[in-house]
């Protein structure tokens, strides 16, 4: 295993030469091959891993651009991953992930000062034919190659295959003649591979078995598992779909949270205050406060959720069932391990950009509770950015449009600062409103037009963002609108006025006579 921990620190000019396409969005762990001369390139892809022990379950979702020609995902694995290891998982449960752990805008309302007193801490927001690979008569046959089919099967639009090799030179031929197009020049760097045992996990796709929506593949999600000592993820493998810099998010479902151990860590800052012109922009909000995360701490992996799989606050959709852990692996890890909780999963999200200079692939450890973006906004409008341990997760990327009262303040004491969920008026109109809207999608958020000191309203020191034109509600809050009392409410604290005052008279008086 420590043998395959090397290679991979070599990767990265293998998959450069082994794949060609155009510059992509959102990388992947392993690299595409295309098998006829067109552009391909993966450019949206999610991965989870679920971790017991020493089981990974890695399950990941791909989109590709271009021709329907003939298509593969090669990943190196460690063994050999066999037809019972491998199955396709419904696109939908990756939507579900995405949003679960996705960055949230959320909305309050400062609540009527004058009515009663709610103690609820609410939150709301707003083709071609696949070639086979069998040997034709006028082909060599594998021996010759030197190259050993270990495993060929197929799992819904992906014929499998994972090779091994006793001659790199062999392994160069077998990938030519089966018609992928790689340069000449790639045997010296498959070499270190072949000699140290790499096995070759190749996911052939038949374009005719792939559903195209607006143009763009819809490859099933593909998951397989295996056991190693080590839990790591090989990205720069992804570097061979682009020739720049990428973006990649990893879920990972474990019973503790995971951050990465031969990187820095940071979190991305959370509980913001932002204008309500976010609303419209907020994955490229997002965008902007990530980018401007990452030139604060370069090279750093970010945290952007931490929290029980099965619960959210405030949630943007459903939680992860049961049933979902399962397709996901919890299946694995029953029939793996018998007193192990395969449901009781803490569900992190760490997002990633690496570009050609990357040099070491993702290795994971399991660190202590954190706990961020929770809580309601204080009576004069400000929110708590800082991170607090924890004895559970509690952290999230949150971002909150406030709305102060406006309407009359017709009591002689208003409680001004109570934040809570819209007024009822603007829930008949809008059944939806305060619901959280989460940022997906942020592969495709637009980059470089958002100024982010112009959409805050509270200065993020964390990444020396000071907000411009800032207007602080804490002078609205603290003192109520003179002309929002009705004459009655006027009335009542001029008469209470005048009592307290003859009171103090009549005390005076009082005390001089004595």
């Amino acid at each position: 295993m420590a043998r395959f921990t090397k290679l991979l620190t070599t990767i990265a000019p293998i998959a450069l030469i082994l794949c060609f396409g155009a510059a992509s969005a959102q990388a992947f762990c392993g690299f595409y091959v295309g098998g006829a001369t067109s552009d391909l390139f993966n450019n949206a892809t999610q991965v989870v891993l679920m971790r017991q022990s020493t089981t990974t379950i890695l399950s990941m979702q791909n989109n590709y651009q271009g021709p329907p020609a003939n298509f593969a995902l090669v990943v190196p694995v460690p063994v050999v991953i066999k037809e019972e290891q491998v199955k396709t998982l419904p696109r939908e449960l990756f939507a579900k992930v995405d949003q679960l752990g996705a960055p949230r805008l959320v909305e309050y309302w400062e609540q009527d000062p004058c009515a009663p007193e709610q103690y609820e801490d609410l939150v709301f927001s707003s083709g071609n034919e696949v070639m086979s690979i069998e040997a034709t008569s006028d082909r060599a046959s594998d021996d010759d190659y030197q190259v050993t089919i270990e495993a060929q099967f197929s799992v819904g639009e992906y014929d499998i295959v994972v090779l091994s090799a006793k001659d790199s030179t062999g392994l160069e031929r077998w990938l030519r003649d089966n018609r992928y197009q790689i340069p000449k020049g790639v045997e010296p760097l498959l070499r270190p591979y072949v000699e140290n045992g790499t096995k070759f996990f190749v996911a052939k796709v038949d374009p005719k078995k792939v559903k195209f929506e607006g143009g763009m593949a819809t490859l099933s999600p593909l998951r397989f598992h295996y056991d190693s000592p080590e839990f790591m993820l090989p990205i720069r493998l992804g570097l061979a779909s682009s020739p720049g810099t990428q973006d990649l998010i990893v879920n990972i479902l474990a019973p503790q949270r995971y951050e990465v151990a031969n990187y820095p860590n940071t979190t991305i800052p959370t509980n913001i205050t932002v204008r309500d012109s976010v609303r419209s922009r907020f994955a490229e909000f997002y965008a902007a406060l990530f980018d401007e995360t990452l030139r604060h701490t370069p090279r750093a992996v970010v945290t952007e959720y931490a929290w029980d799989s099965s619960t959210c606050d405030p949630c943007p959709g459903p939680t992860l069932t049961p049933e979902d852990l399962a397709t996901l692996g919890a299946d694995v890890i029953e029939q793996t391990y018998r007193d192990a909780d395969a449901y009781s999963l803490t569900l992190t999200r760490l997002h990633a950009r690496y570009g050609k200079d990357t040099t070491e692939d993702l290795v994971f450890r399991a660190v202590q509770p954190l706990a961020g973006g929770r809580g309601t906004p204080a009576p004069d409008g400000t929110m708590s950015m800082a991170l607090e341990p924890e004895s559970s997760n509690n952290f999230q990327a949150r971002y909150a449009i406030l709305h102060p009262w406006t309407g009359q303040v017709a009591c002689a004491a208003p409680q001004r600062g109570r934040w809570g969920g819209p007024p009822s008026d603007q829930q008949i109109v809008a059944p939806n409103a305060g619901a959280p809207t989460a940022a997906t999608n942020l592969a495709f958020a637009p980059r470089g037009k958002l100024n982010l000191a112009e959409h805050v309203t509270a200065d993020v020191n964390m990444v020396g963002v000071l907000a411009s034109n800032k207007a602080p509600l804490a002078p609205l809050l603290r003192k109520p609108r003179t002309c929002g009392c009705s004459s009655a409410a006027g009335s009542a604290s001029a008469s209470l006025l005048v009592l307290l005052a003859l009171l103090f008279r009549r005390r005076r008086s009082g005390s001089s006579s004595s």
